[in-house]
Order: structure tokens, then C-alpha cells, then sequence
């Protein structure tokens, strides 16, 4: 037992009791006195950045970012808080997310001092964020008029959807197969299989993913759509995991994603979606647009929500800067080892 004296020794106030005429707390904590406090939106909107360094690659990506969420702020037409994920980019873009941040603009601002990977940000997002539902996208997307409305209705819909990407799109059917055996239990749903994405819808997604003209026209030649119509509404079987809308309760059933590598385990959200039997679904109109690491051919478009001509698209300057294959190897082991010796 400690004595008196050794109180005042612990507490270092020579002839006074710890017990006394110490003061523990000087008065009340005003937090104490409020009857409420600011409630969540019922939707997040939650953005994953990762943009290392402003060169190369992402030279434009800053610019890139900034139009995503310009376009949320623009376009979306439902409440919601938007919450950032910082998976350790560079100052400049830190500098960007804090003075947006301190601004108001964004509810929600997540720092983390290493890259966890895209997974392993999806863990803490779907884990903590504050909404019912969760509108994902990555940093290069861009929102139309009246997304978040359109794709939240897709929820009630589908209320065993497990997620809704905003675009037409072709994704592998093994992923979805649940889906397509949902449609096939349920009378008023009636599936089709056929060619129902055209060549210009396609041919603008691909060219955002990096994918030349001639490799995304030998897979849109082989390629099969398989959709849902519903209530006189076509959705395609499948989704994709840069942008799309999800319930909060659904996601965090398939918690923890594995997150041992950046990129490449994004496909567990697909499968474990898919296994557990929830739908996978992509609408027929366009109410995001992946951009990729450049603005060009947003530039070109603007921001209306009409799809180019497809005249626009094939008259497009093209310069060839790889004359052979053993070059462009070479130049990506290059950039490979560059980015390991500057970064590891």
C-alpha cells in the first residue's frame, strides 16, 4: 500500500494528499451538454487514390483526380458524404485532398503511410465507412448527371443485387453465373444471350484500359452478352470492380478480402459475391466512364453524356513510338526497375 507520502511523491505536489485538494479535471467537458450530433449520410461515396509520384505514367493523374471528383460534386444528385482513401500518394497530391478537405468538400479524409494495396483499402472502407450504402469508384472515373439516383434504384430492384456498375459492360460470365441462375428461377425476369453491346461501347472502355484497336477487336469479335430484362429495363450479367454501387451489409459478408499484393486480388470481391449468390449487374445506359491515366479523349468528348461518333473515334491521331516488340519488352523491364529503385 503507498502511503501518503508516497502519493505526493507520485503526483509530485509536495504536502498535499493525492486525495485532497488536487485538482483531476478542471471543469466539465462541453461535449456533455450537446443533445446531438451530425449524423452520417445514408450513402458514402468512397474514392481509393493512389498516385506515387507525378511522372510517367501518372503525369496526369493529378488532373485525372481532380475531374472525378469535380464530376461527383457536379453530378450527383442524392445526399451523400464522400470519403477518400489516400493509399500513399506523393505530397502534391496529399497538398490537394487536405486543401479539398479543409474546404468542406469532402467529409472524410484517410491517410495511410504505405500502400495497402486496393483490397486492403476495400477492407477498411467497407469495414468503417459511415453509409448504408457504398457508391465505390477508383480515381479515374467520371460521373454523369444523375448516377447516384439511378444506380441506388437498381438496389431496390434487385434487393439481392451485390453490386451495379454504371456502364454497359462485357465481364466473364464465370464470375456471374449465380446471377444468371437467379434469372432463370424467376418467371418475370426474362435472360437473352446474343451481341447486344455495340462496337462503340465497347471500343471506348477498352481504349481507357490501355488495350490497342486490333486486340479489342478480335475479343469484341469473340465475345457473347449475356442480359437480364426486367420491367422493360436490359441490365448486363456482370459487373466490374473500378466503379459501382453496393450495399454496406452485403460487402462486409466477404470480409477480409486478401490483400498481400497493390493490385491483381480484385477479383476475390467478383468471386466471393458471386459464391455467396448475390447478383453482379452493369446498366445499359452510360452513368460513369472509366478515363484511365490521361484526359485526351475526355477533352475531346467534354463531359456530355452523348457517345462519339464512331468517325471521331477512328480519325483520332495515332503516333507509333514502339517500332518493335523486343523495344517495348525492353522499355518496360526499364520502367519496371526504375520504379523499384526509386520507390523500394
Amino acid at each position: 500500500m503507498v502511503g501518503a507520502g508516497g502519493l505526493r511523491a507520485v503526483f509530485g505536489v509536495p504536502g498535499v494528499s493525492a486525495w485532497d485538494e488536487v485538482d483531476m479535471r478542471v471543469g466539465q467537458n462541453p461535449a456533455k451538454f450537446v443533445n446531438e450530433v451530425a449524423q452520417p449520410a445514408k450513402i458514402t461515396v468512397a474514392v481509393i487514390t493512389y498516385i506515387p509520384f507525378l511522372g510517367g505514367y501518372y503525369a496526369e493523374s493529378l488532373d485525372v483526380l481532380k475531374v472525378c471528383l469535380g464530376s461527383i460534386w457536379q453530378n450527383s444528385d442524392l445526399p451523400y458524404d464522400l470519403l477518400i482513401f489516400d493509399n500513399a500518394s506523393c505530397p502534391e497530391v496529399r497538398q490537394y485532398l487536405q486543401k479539398v478537405h479543409e474546404q468542406g468538400k469532402i467529409q472524410y479524409l484517410w491517410l495511410s503511410d504505405k500502400n495497402i494495396g486496393k483490397a486492403g483499402a476495400w477492407n477498411i472502407i467497407f469495414g468503417g465507412a459511415p453509409g448504408e450504402i457504398i457508391a465505390y469508384a477508383d480515381s479515374d472515373i467520371y460521373f454523369y448527371p444523375g448516377w447516384l439516383s439511378a444506380l441506388v434504384r437498381v438496389l431496390d430492384v434487385f434487393p439481392n443485387v451485390g453490386m451495379v456498375t454504371g456502364m454497359p459492360l462485357w465481364s466473364p460470365l464465370e464470375y456471374a453465373d449465380n446471377t444468371v441462375r437467379w434469372a432463370n428461377e424467376h418467371p418475370e425476369v426474362e435472360l437473352r444471350e446474343g451481341r447486344f453491346l455495340s462496337w462503340e461501347d465497347y471500343w471506348q472502355h477498352s481504349r481507357s484500359l490501355g488495350k490497342t484497336e486490333a486486340e479489342a477487336r478480335r475479343h469484341f469479335e469473340s465475345r457473347q452478352d449475356t442480359c437480364l430484362l426486367i420491367r422493360d429495363e436490359r441490365f448486363f450479367v456482370g459487373a466490374g470492380h473500378f466503379q459501382f454501387v453496393a450495399r454496406k451489409q452485403i460487402l462486409q459478408q466477404v470480409l477480409p478480402l486478401p490483400s498481400d499484393r497493390p493490385m491483381g486480388q480484385v477479383r476475390a470481391l467478383d468471386i466471393s459475391l458471386n459464391d455467396k449468390g448475390y447478383l453482379r449487374l452493369s446498366t445499359q445506359q452510360w452513368w460513369v466512364r472509366h478515363l484511365g491515366n490521361t484526359l485526351r479523349d475526355f477533352n475531346l468528348m467534354h463531359s456530355t453524356n452523348a457517345l462519339p461518333k464512331k468517325e471521331k473515334w477512328m480519325t483520332l491521331p495515332r503516333i507509333k513510338i514502339l517500332p518493335s516488340k523486343l523495344l517495348r519488352q525492353f522499355l518496360v523491364w526499364l520502367n519496371h526497375k526504375t520504379f523499384k529503385l526509386l520507390y523500394k
